[in-house]
C-alpha cells in the first residue's frame, strides 16, 4: 500500500476525542450534572443492596435526555463498587427493551449479562431454550454467584406484557432464589406507564417513583461545557457552547439533543474544511439534529401512534391556516382513512385521545384546550412540534 492514496486523511482536526459526545458515554460522577438530588434519591432507594439486602424497585420517568438512563447505570456501577467493600457481590444487567421486548429476549439478555460461566457451570445459549428454561438458569446463576442482581429495563413500556416484570419482582417471594436477591429499576417516557400495568404487578414493581423534569439553560450549559474536551483545543469558539444550550433548553430541555447538535456542529465543521467550530455552523447542526431525532422517536412510536402523527400531518397540509390547530376528531377521521390504507382496524376515539396525550407528553405534538364558542363547551386542538413534511417523510421511513 506504500504511496498508495488513502481516503482517510490525517488525524482528525476538529475531536480529540469524540466518544465524549457519544449517548452511549457514560461519564464519572463529576460530569453528571444538575440530577444531585435524583442520584441522591436513586441510591437512597437501592442502598439495602449494599449489604446484601433486598433493594426497592423503581420506575423513573421523564422525557428522553434527562438523564434517567445515565443516572441509573451510573448509581448502580457505584453501588456495586461499594457493595464490593462490603464483600457482596452484586452485578447489574441492562436491557434495552425497544430492542428486547419479549418475555424470552428479556430473561435471556438478562441471564446472559448476569452469568460467569465458570463460576456457575451454566451456559445460557442464544436460541433453542424455553422461555421457563431460561428462568431456571437466571435463577440459578443468580444463587450460584450473585448476593444482589439489579436489572435496569430501559424503555419498560416497550415490553410486550406484564409477565417477565410478575417473575422478576416476586422472584424471592416465590421462593425462586434462595441465597441471593434482585431490585428492578424501570425506566420510562411514558408518565401513564403504570396505570397499564396488571394490579398484582403494579404493587410490587412499584415501590419508589421519581420523575425527572427537563434541564434548564444554564444546566445544559454545563454540560456541554463538561464535555468540550471531546475537541482539540482552540478549535471551539466560546459563543457555540451557549447557543447550543439556548436552543436545547427553548425546545426540550433535553441533554441528548444539545450533546449531538454540538457533535454534528464540529461534524459539519470538518466537512466544510474549516478548522474551526464557529457559530454559523450552529443552525445547520440544529437541523441535522432535528430529523435524526424525529425519524428515531417516531420509529420507537408503537405503529398506531405513527398512523396519528401521519394523519395529523397531512391534516395540517390540506389546512389554508398559517398554524393550523386540529381538534381530535378530525385527526381521528383522517386516522381512520391511514388505517384503511394500510389495511390496519382502528382504534377507537378514546384510545386515540390517550395515543395523543402520549404523544404530546413526548413533545412530538402540541395540545391546547380551546372553547367552541358561547354555549358550546371545549374540545382539544393539535399542532405538531415538527413541519408536517418532515413528519410526513419520518413516519414514511421508521
Amino acid at each position: 500500500m506504500s504511496g498508495s492514496k488513502s481516503f482517510f486523511g490525517d488525524p482528525d482536526p476538529i475531536f480529540a476525542d469524540k466518544e465524549l459526545l457519544r449517548v452511549s458515554h457514560l461519564p464519572e460522577g463529576d460530569r453528571i450534572i444538575g440530577r444531585d438530588d435524583e442520584l441522591r434519591s436513586l441510591a437512597k432507594a437501592i442502598k439495602d443492596a449494599q449489604r446484601g439486602g433486598t433493594p426497592n424497585n423503581v420506575l423513573i420517568y421523564g422525557k428522553t435526555g434527562t438523564g434517567k438512563s445515565l443516572c441509573s447505570k451510573y448509581i448502580t456501577r457505584d453501588l456495586a463498587d461499594a457493595a464490593a467493600e462490603n464483600g457482596v457481590k452484586v452485578a447489574i444487567a441492562y436491557v434495552d427493551c425497544f430492542q428486547e421486548s419479549t418475555e424470552t429476549q428479556t430473561v435471556r439478555t438478562i441471564a446472559e449479562s448476569l452469568n460467569d460461566p465458570e463460576e456457575t457451570e451454566t451456559t445460557v445459549p442464544h436460541s433453542g431454550v424455553s422461555t421457563s428454561d431460561y428462568y431456571r438458569r437466571l435463577w440459578k446463576i443468580l444463587d450460584a454467584r450473585l448476593d444482589v442482581g439489579i436489572i435496569i429495563l430501559d424503555e419498560i413500556d416497550k415490553l410486550e406484557d406484564d409477565n417477565v416484570l410478575m417473575q422478576l419482582s416476586r422472584a424471592a417471594e416465590a421462593g425462586k432464589v434462595d441465597d441471593s436477591t434482585l431490585g428492578i429499576i424501570g425506566i420510562s417516557n411514558k408518565i401513564r406507564y403504570k396505570e397499564t400495568l396488571n394490579e398484582r404487578v403494579k404493587s410490587s414493581l412499584s415501590e419508589r417513583d421519581f420523575v425527572f423534569p427537563p434541564y434548564d439553560a444554564s444546566q445544559l450549559q454545563a454540560i456541554l461545557q463538561s464535555r468540550a474536551d471531546a475537541f482539540r483545543e482552540d478549535v471551539l469558539n466560546e459563543d457555540v457552547i451557549p447557543k447550543v444550550a439556548a436552543l436545547a433548553a427553548r425546545e426540550h430541555g433535553d441533554a441528548r439533543k444539545a450533546i449531538d447538535i454540538l457533535r454534528y456542529a464540529g461534524e459539519i465543521a470538518d466537512e466544510h474544511g474549516d478548522d474551526t467550530v464557529s457559530i454559523e455552523y450552529v443552525d445547520e447542526a440544529h437541523d441535522r439534529e432535528e430529523q435524526a431525532r424525529l425519524s428515531e422517536l417516531i420509529s420507537k412510536q408503537p405503529t398506531h401512534s405513527k398512523y396519528l402523527m401521519l394523519a395529523l400531518a397531512l391534516r395540517m397540509q390540506e389546512s389554508s391556516e398559517d398554524e393550523p390547530m386540529i381538534p381530535s376528531k378530525q385527526i381521528h377521521s383522517a386516522y381512520q382513512i391511514v388505517c384503511e390504507r394500510e389495511g390496519a382496524e382502528p382504534l377507537k376515539m378514546r384510545r386515540v385521545r390517550d395515543l395523543l396525550s402520549e404523544l404530546a407528553f413526548l413533545s412530538l405534538i402540541e395540545q391546547e384546550r380551546k372553547g367552541r364558542g358561547k354555549g358550546k363547551g371545549a374540545h382539544t386542538v393539535n399542532e405538531l412540534v415538527d413541519d408536517p413534511e418532515i413528519v410526513v417523510e419520518a413516519c414514511q421511513s421508521a
